[in-house]
């Protein structure tokens, strides 16, 4: 039997916990010598990133900077995105994440649940959510993972080069920092995310996955990724051993999640994963990996399929978030602790 959640903290608590967790697992796997980003081939950078790896991120705020919706033409079709920009930025180049919703989510959605622009305000990156391809005349779509999703796999649409042609449109737009551009991801997001890494692995820096599996069948990047994947034990739409799942409604038997982090992770050269479990979850880490990457996974006994520590879309179908654990706070701590030099 799966356990139950337990007792909501607030927002800030719950914050505090997932940037202290990882803040101890970012400096378990680094080097003494190489700055606080775990790379071992040669001293820290100068300027903005010489501290992006060695402190942990603020505490979100409410986010009061821009919101804009855009139109991008992209294989053939019309592609939209929700771009923020917090109020305020550092001199400099300044991150990027890209936000990839779940199946049949769409960007303005994803950024409610996850609240991540209350961290971009607080920590001064830019973030954008791109839309999947619609499903039917339902609002929401799905993305081109490999595996699965819906009609974006079925019809071979190039989500890859959508992305990529986004972060183009970006660069020339805003000073972005190509050494902390990112991606992250829920369940057919996570399988994107995942397939970035595998596929933009020299624009992507490093991904977070909640719920997600690699969906292709090679994934060598071309240049090392760092990745942290969530994943709870009571995952009944995509499950923590892969298969069918019984709440699923894609139609697919999913490949483990655990074997495809692992695969990514040799294919960058990880050492064997260090762990450490807090209640409910258990962290390994494998770190550093080839030029400084590192690859954690983040297993959540009892946690269902939604965001953990999110705010769930209205009747979810999935289960309820797992209430003790920040997956935004997770991965936004992580990913700006693992920029490339």
């Amino acid at each position: 039997m799966p356990r139950s959640p337990r007792r909501p903290r607030s927002l800030a608590a719950r914050a505090t916990v997932a940037v202290a967790a990882l803040t101890l697992v970012t400096a378990a796997g680094c080097t003494t010598d190489a700055g606080g980003d775990g790379d071992d081939a040669g001293p820290a950078t100068t300027g903005s990133d010489a501290s992006a790896g060695s402190a942990a991120p603020a505490a979100p705020v409410d986010p009061v900077g821009t919101v804009t919706h855009g139109t991008l033409a992209s294989g053939g079709r019309d592609r939209t995105y929700r771009l923020y920009v917090p109020a305020s930025l550092p001199p400099g180049p300044v991150p990027l994440l890209v936000g990839l919703h779940g199946g049949t989510g769409w960007g303005d959605q994803f950024a409610a649940t996850t609240g991540v622009e209350g961290w971009a305000e607080s920590n001064g990156f830019i973030v954008v959510h791109p839309d999947g391809v619609p499903v039917g005349a339902r609002r929401g779509g799905v993305w081109n993972g490999g595996v699965c999703c819906g009609p974006a796999a079925r019809e071979g649409v190039d989500d890859v080069a959508f992305v990529a042609a986004l972060l183009d449109r970006l660069g020339q737009a805003h000073d972005i920092d190509a050494a902390r551009t990112f991606a992250f991801g829920h369940s057919n997001g996570g399988i994107m995310s995942y397939r970035l890494a595998c596929e933009l692995g020299d624009l992507i820096a490093g991904i977070g996955v909640v719920a997600g599996t690699v969906g292709v069948e090679s994934c060598e990047p071309a240049r090392p990724v760092s990745v942290i994947h969530i994943h709870g034990t009571a995952d009944e739409n995509l499950p923590i051993a892969g298969g069918a799942g019984a709440r699923s409604v894609a139609g697919v038997d999913f490949p483990s999640p655990v074997d495809g982090f692992a695969r990514v992770a040799a294919a960058e050269g990880c050492p064997v994963p260090e762990k450490a479990t807090d209640g409910d979850v258990t962290t390994a880490t494998r770190a550093p990996c080839d030029g400084g990457a590192a690859a954690t996974f983040v297993t959540i006994a009892g946690a269902q399929h939604p965001w953990p520590g999110g705010t769930p879309r209205a009747a979810p179908d999935a289960g309820q978030p797992y209430a003790g654990y920040d997956a935004t706070a997770a991965i936004v701590a992580f990913l700006l602790a693992h920029h490339r030099t």
